[in-house]
Formats: structure tokens, sequence, C-alpha cells
């Protein structure tokens, strides 16, 4: 994904508006300090739950919504999201504050909740071309040190110890991904894809820690101050739950794996003339900031993280051919999905 694509609003696109007057009835009746008049607009980015910048006089919000159309079980779940960064305000961790959940879909016409729009800078490629080579190294730190303090959270102290089950995490996963995989007759299926389930499913760790997860931990998924190297707020927490917090970990550090132009990746990259930690060095870095003597088994963890991705993509691969697609670039976005499961499978072999 590249900033120019993604970054901004536009007017709220075909297929995906709803009555807004609606919207700011419900909001005067449920956001403490809403006061309208209310516009609109879509951003340009959110594959996968549309996504609006509500305006007012006073205040910008952000509002997050499940997409029109037939929906996979358990998928666009905003419920979920609005519960974790509910509980997580205040823990010390960067989230956006929750002003609201609708689960009333008379409102808009699915669920959605609404949030503060949290104003800063957001990275869509990873080398982080706007800030100083100087620079550069305390973004990194920063960005793990979001990740270590998020593993590192008491779930249970913040009324999290139901938000998914414990034990198994990699069983389960595999076979959730697979099944969506496997169910998902629009997409099709992918022989290195099948090969690689067959191999996760064999190697599964014997490590079965348990932690609040984010599942889609990348340098665009978060807000950085305007000019420090400070994370202010992590977004889309859709697929948090209880997992796995290695899982959660190599799925972030995927980017020194990952081609740019599939997400924001470092592949390819001079990482020593950008003045960008290694990978060797991010993953200590992470162990120290975590408390752990290193990762055995990284293979099978990154493995597992690159499937993951690729089974997200081929979520929204399906969704455009059934129409359902959140995003105006979904379907030149799947273009890569045949590199990226041959890239998953090379994880393995």
């Amino acid at each position: 994904m590249s900033g120019t694509e993604n970054e901004g609003t536009t007017a709220v696109r075909p297929g995906f508006g709803f009555d807004e007057a609606r919207l700011a009835g419900w909001m005067e009746a449920h956001v403490e300090g809403f006061s309208g008049p209310l516009s609109v607009r879509q951003f340009k980015g959110g594959q996968s739950n549309p996504t609006y910048q509500l305006v007012t006089p006073g205040r910008r919000y952000v509002l997050r919504r499940k997409p029109p159309g037939q929906l996979l079980k358990g998928a666009h779940a905003v419920e979920r999201e609005a519960r974790v960064l509910s509980a997580l305000s205040g823990s010390g961790l960067p989230v956006p504050r929750v002003f609201g959940l609708c689960t009333d879909e008379s409102v808009i016409g699915t669920w959605f909740f609404i949030m503060e729009m949290v104003e800063g800078r957001i990275f869509w490629d990873a080398t982080f071309p706007d800030v100083s080579r100087a620079s550069r190294p305390a973004y990194f730190a920063a960005m793990n040190g979001a990740i270590a303090a998020l593993h590192k959270a008491d779930y249970m102290a913040l009324g999290l110890g139901d938000f998914g089950r414990t034990g198994n995490y990699f069983s389960r996963q595999i076979e959730r991904w697979a099944g969506q995989y496997e169910a998902d007759h629009e997409a099709g299926r992918d022989a290195n894809m099948d090969r690689l389930i067959s191999w996760l499913r064999a190697h599964i760790p014997a490590d079965d820690t348990t932690s609040l997860v984010h599942g889609d931990f990348r340098c665009d998924n978060m807000i950085f101050h305007p000019t420090e190297p400070r994370v202010l707020a992590v977004l889309d927490w859709e697929l948090s739950t209880l997992g796995h917090p290695l899982a959660d970990f190599a799925y972030h550090a995927m980017m020194y794996r990952m081609p740019p132009h599939i997400v924001a990746g470092l592949k390819g990259a001079d990482l020593a003339a950008l003045n960008i930690p290694s990978e060797e060095d991010y993953i200590a870095a992470y162990c120290a900031n975590t408390g752990r003597a290193g990762i055995p088994d990284y293979k099978f963890y990154a493995a597992f993280s690159f499937f993951r991705i690729a089974a997200i993509f081929h979520g929204v691969k399906g969704r455009v051919l059934r129409g359902t697609a959140a995003s105006a670039q979904a379907l030149e976005r799947v273009q890569v999905l045949p590199e990226l499961m041959a890239l998953a499978w090379a994880q393995a072999a």
C-alpha cells in the first residue's frame, strides 16, 4: 500500500452511504459532548471495515462499521474492536477513546462504533522515508516498545479474560484461517497455500503462552506524534484476541521479509544505509523488552504469520468478487495474492 492511495478522505463511495441525519440523531443521544451539524467523509484506506471521518464544528470523530452485504461468520467484528479499545483506555497503551458502540442495524444499516480522531502521522512505507536517518532507530524502538507493552498487559485485570480462548492457539488459528480459505470458493485455491497449511499443522511448537494480541500490528496501523518518535494510537484492532505473543510479534516483524509493493515492508531495502535495525537486532530488542532469552521456532512463527496475511488477502479477493470489498484499491491489492502465497510457503520450505 502507498500513502497516496490510502491517505486522507474522499466523498462517501457508492454503496457505502447511509442516513447521516439518523446517525447524527444517534450521536446526539449517545456521544458525550456531540453537537452538530455533522458532515461525513470516507477514509480511502481500510480494506475490511469501512471507516469514515465525522466532522462537526467542534471536533472530528472516526466511525468504523461492518461492511454492507453478505459477510463471513465471525468476520468484521467491530464490537470486539470497540471492546478492546475501551478496555485498554487508561492502561498506558496508546489507543483512541471509544465514544459509543451501536448494534442497532436500523441506524445506518450495520453495527458500528465511534471513536476519537487522533491527529498525527501514519507511515505507509516501513522505511520511514519522511524522518531523518538519525531518528529512524527511535521510531523502530517505539513500535517495538508498543507491541512489547501490549504482550505484557494483564488481560485478566483489564477485564478481557473471556476475550478469546486460551491454549492450542496455533492449531485453532490454522484451522480457522484454513477453513475460511477452503470455504471461499469464489476466491479459489493455491498449491503453495495448500502445502503450507499441511506444514504448519505438522510443526506447531510446544510453547503455549497466552497474551492479548493485536493481530495486525504494522507501522501503517499506528498514528505517530506529528514530530516525535512516539506512538499516539494503535489502530485496527478488529483481529485482536487472546493469542500467542510470538505469533503477533512475528507478524509485525514480517516487515523485514515483506516486499513493499504487497504491504509496508523492508525486503530489498538497504537497512544499514537507512539506519534501520536489522531483523536480528529487532527480535533481540523485543526479547529484551519482554524478558525473553530468545525465540526458538521463529521459522514457524514467520511462516504462520505469512499464512495469516495470505488468508486475509484471500478473503479480500473473495469480497472483491462478491462486490462487498470496502476499499477502492482492494481489486488492485489482491493481484499480488499468488506472489504472497509463494512467499508464505518459502518461509517454511
